[in-house]
């Protein structure tokens, strides 16, 4: 047999090799795509693992806030709302869970409301979405596996969230939603410079439905987005009540940036300036939002303190943070007469004789009312529980603690001096005629507050008319006195 025979029949052998090979590698192929194809769901990667449902998949909470405690139930719902507002990821999840009445021993607070609230700030915190684990190469093709179960679980529990808020908001009426919304504003509104920078996530086009950023999972999934899909197909699936309940808008996404600015918050001012950037017509509404930021309130002038039939108070949970809290809690205990407190509690028949002194209130009578407002019942009036007697009040129709807690805005006692809402209180109580309040109205509109009350001759002239008529004299000149000094100082 010749060399070049030898030669031939080595070449016709590793042909007929390759066959084999290449359906080898083929099937190799295919099993690694059919393995990540089955890791992932419909609207893309899921990272859960485990079958099981909510006890395999879920995070650990406290045996503490997760056990039985039906005669304690209202300790345990304080202690969630304290967390919560302070930003707590998993208080906000378990208080969804609560107020919807997962288990029976909490019917008693079901309330769909108050769950889709504490479900979306949950959504919204990004405590929820922001990555925590490293993760290391595992597997002979170099799969990466978290070092903890920790983004997990995370990731698990926010699909969980969306899928309930959804469910509830769907069932609502365009009223409850508004209220789910207003509620969220006025909790972040609390938190300060990070509580106004997510609602501007919230508004913005540029993030996620819940403010995530663009290519997060958890925001895809939300969308029912599918990578390579049509729009059409992309939104077959989307959970459309709880994607829609901020609805995309640059003005309120750049009021709420500014705000946070108006904090004194740095990184805020960056991040303004960044928005302003990204699009010529952002940067145009620049006069426009400031002008809007000078008249902004929050929708509460705190939680509201309703509850569900036989349930517990909610609680508003908030707490005075920086030194312009703290000083006007300060003149609260020395420049405020007791009797505004005192008639504030008797028009909310806590008393029936109005103190002049907090040593006349009983013990009795301090703890109904810190009942009220779903304190802890200490037998202490604190000087923010002073701040609530007259806003209680006022918020159920007292024209009286509304005149004056518009004044305690004016001054920066008991709250810091913000002329938005003190011209609101003042509003409210003309409304009901009170002539002070009539009096009030006629100074800021014959000094002009900027960005609050434009400049009117002729609509002071008709305020002070009525007033007169009213018989209003004694305090004139003081309360004129005030308002002069308001309308000479910034809104902050």
């Amino acid at each position: 047999m010749s060399e070049g025979d030898d030669k031939h029949r080595a070449g016709s052998g590793s042909r007929n090799m390759r066959g084999p090979l290449t359906a080898v590698a083929a099937i190799l192929a295919l099993a690694v795509v059919a393995g990540t194809v089955a890791s992932c769901g419909d609207r893309g990667p899921t990272f859960w693992r485990q079958s099981g449902g909510a006890n395999a998949n879920a995070c650990p909470r406290p045996a503490s806030l997760t056990g039985s405690e039906f005669n304690a139930q209202e300790a345990g719902l304080r202690a969630l709302r304290r967390a919560a507002f302070r930003g707590d990821f998993f208080a906000q999840l378990e208080l969804g869970q609560r107020y919807a009445a997962v288990r029976a021993t909490d019917k008693n607070i079901e309330d769909p409301i108050e769950s889709s609230v504490w479900t979306g700030m949950a959504l919204a915190n990004d405590q929820g979405y922001s990555p925590i684990n490293r993760v290391e190469r595992r597997g002979m093709f170099g799969r990466l596996r978290s070092l903890s179960r920790y983004d997990d679980c995370r990731a698990w529990e926010r699909h969980e969230a969306y899928n309930r808020l959804d469910a509830q908001l769907s069932r609502m009426s365009r009223d409850e939603q508004e209220e789910v919304r207003d509620r969220m504003i006025y909790i972040l509104s609390t938190q300060d410079a990070q509580g106004f920078r997510t609602l501007a996530r919230l508004h913005d086009s540029l993030f996620g439905p819940f403010g995530e950023p663009e290519d997060n999972p958890q925001g895809r999934e939300a969308y029912g987005r599918k990578d390579g899909a049509s729009r059409d197909e992309q939104w077959r699936g989307a959970r459309y009540s709880a994607v829609n309940l901020f609805q995309r808008n640059d003005v309120d996404a750049y009021l709420y940036n500014y705000l946070a600015v108006q904090t004194g918050d740095v990184g805020a001012y960056v991040l303004l300036k960044d928005f302003e950037r990204s699009s010529p017509s952002r940067a145009a509404s620049g006069a426009f939002v400031e002008a809007k930021a000078r008249q902004w309130v929050p929708p509460y002038e705190f939680y509201p303190n309703d509850a569900p039939a036989s349930g517990v108070p909610f609680s508003d949970e908030s707490r005075p943070r920086g030194d312009a809290y703290d000083y006007a809690l300060s003149r609260m205990q020395t420049e405020m007469p007791f009797v505004h407190v005192g008639r504030a509690l008797k028009y909310l028949g806590v008393v029936t004789v109005v103190p002049i002194e907090p040593n006349r209130l009983t013990k009795h009578e301090i703890e109904s009312f810190e009942a009220m407002l779903g304190h802890p019942m200490d037998s202490f009036l604190s000087p923010l529980e002073k701040v609530r007697a007259i806003q209680l009040a006022a918020m159920n129709g007292s024209s009286e603690a509304q005149l004056v807690l518009a004044v305690m805005y004016s001054e920066g006692i008991g709250v810091p001096a913000d002329y938005a809402r003190a011209f609101h209180w003042y509003s409210l109580a003309d409304k009901q005629g009170n002539p002070e309040a009539k009096f009030a109205m006629s100074t800021f509109f014959a000094l002009g507050v900027a960005g609050v009350a434009d400049q009117d001759k002729a609509e002071a002239v008709a305020y002070r008319i009525d007033s007169a008529l009213a018989g209003f004299g004694p305090s004139a000149s003081r309360l004129q006195a005030v308002l002069a000094q308001v309308s000479r100082s910034p809104r902050r």
